[in-house]
């Protein structure tokens, strides 16, 4: 594990529980078109919501750059797109063929009482499926096959195998930046500039997190091209305040564009919604910047100890609870929304029952058995102990 690694091990799961928390919120928004819905809704939800999607999904591309920085390192560039294939492209196939179909088939269910199609016949009908090259990287659409969450799949694995061709330039590129960097930390914002155009001029997709999904792209480049770098750490480490309050400021600016219900500020090209846009992308970049300063420390865990040990455990588990996390939670929120109980209880009621399956899912069905760790993007071998 080369320098940082586990500091951004600790981001990427802080990004995971913001995102895992806020989908069981969705359950409750009066704005967003989940698969179950309660029949009461509250706008606290939207606005705790924007608290997370500003960072949260931009931190877990930029860690993925981080990853990708290093496996590269190791297979060369080669090598690094047959593993993002297995450990990608594996268990996005075996979760769009075993998983997603759930979703969509308790959103017909919760939609119309009378529907009483069986799972079983619902299945063959989500994988009627064509190609639409018009929505590119997704090919495969039709009346109810959806990627669902696994869009951030989809597109980390297209990331990454575009990265293949530029990877040894970027790197080189990298260093150039981090020199700069050195002599002057505030170049680091300068990402924010892009960022803030591609949402103002393509527009934000509330499928993708509220973020453009080519913005991901740039956070996944800048965490390949930058993050390795102790140059780059140590100006993280020394800007986090400042950028963070200049971060806060810039999404605060957001509320009014966000809030006045004037047309639909993802998209229109008024000049409030263009300027809504790209405040949002500056404050995102200004999050992560600020997030990553404040949780690096320079020292790693103490070998041996037990919060290494459970940070590797984490680590290992990524991607297969990601897999795994939105069907149970769409399936333990089709069952509590007909409860008489305020949303408070019924929120902590998803969150804590679809929590406590999927990590037992994750322990005795996933980590223990080879075709198992296979079909969800894990290596051969034993997970660490904790």
């Amino acid at each position: 594990m080369f320098p940082g690694v586990a500091n951004w091990t600790y981001c990427a799961w802080w990004s995971c529980s913001a995102w895992s928390s806020s989908t069981p919120a969705l359950v409750f928004s009066p704005d967003d078109d989940f698969y179950v819905k309660n029949a009461e809704t509250t706008d606290a939800v939207t606005v705790l919501a924007g608290l997370a999607v500003v960072w949260a999904m931009p931190m877990l591309f930029l860690v993925a750059g981080l990853g990708a920085r290093h496996s590269i390192r190791r297979r060369g560039p080669a090598g690094f797109a047959r593993e993002r294939l297995l450990r990608l492209g594996v268990p996005l196939l075996f979760a769009s063929l075993a998983l997603n179909p759930l979703p969509q088939w308790l959103r017909e269910r919760a939609a119309d009482p009378g529907y009483d199609e069986s799972y079983w016949r619902f299945w063959p009908r989500f994988l009627t499926v064509h190609v639409d090259l018009s929505d590119f990287p997704f090919l495969l659409d039709g009346r109810y096959f959806e990627t669902g969450h696994l869009w951030f799949v989809v597109l980390l694995l297209t990331f990454c195998l575009v990265l293949v061709p530029f990877a040894t330039a970027l790197a080189a590129g990298g260093e150039h930046v981090a020199a700069a960097v050195t002599r002057r930390p505030a170049l680091l914002l300068q990402p924010a500039l892009p960022l803030a155009a591609i949402n103002a001029l393509l527009g934000m997709e509330e499928s993708f997190a509220g973020w453009n999904r080519w913005a991901y792209l740039l956070f996944f480049l800048s965490g390949y091209a930058l993050a390795d770098d102790a140059r780059i750490r140590a100006a993280l480490r020394r800007l986090a305040v400042p950028v963070g309050a200049l971060g806060l400021v810039l999404f605060a600016a957001t509320a009014p564009g966000f809030m006045a219900g004037d047309g639909d500020p993802f998209t229109d090209w008024t000049p409030s919604a263009l300027a809504t846009r790209a405040l949002f992308g500056a404050a995102g970049w200004c999050w992560v910047v600020a997030i990553l300063g404040l949780l690096d420390r320079p020292r790693e865990p103490r070998a041996g100890g037990r919060s290494k040990r459970l940070w590797a455990y984490l680590a290992l588990a990524a991607m297969p609870l990601y897999v795994l996390h939105q069907p149970v939670v769409v399936a333990f929120a089709y069952g509590v929304v007909g409860w008489s109980a305020p949303i408070v209880v019924k929120y902590v009621a998803i969150v804590t029952g679809s929590l406590i399956v999927i990590l037992a899912l994750y322990e005795y069905a996933v980590r223990r058995t080879r075709p198992t760790r296979f079909l969800l993007g894990m290596r051969p071998g034993r997970a660490a102990r904790v």
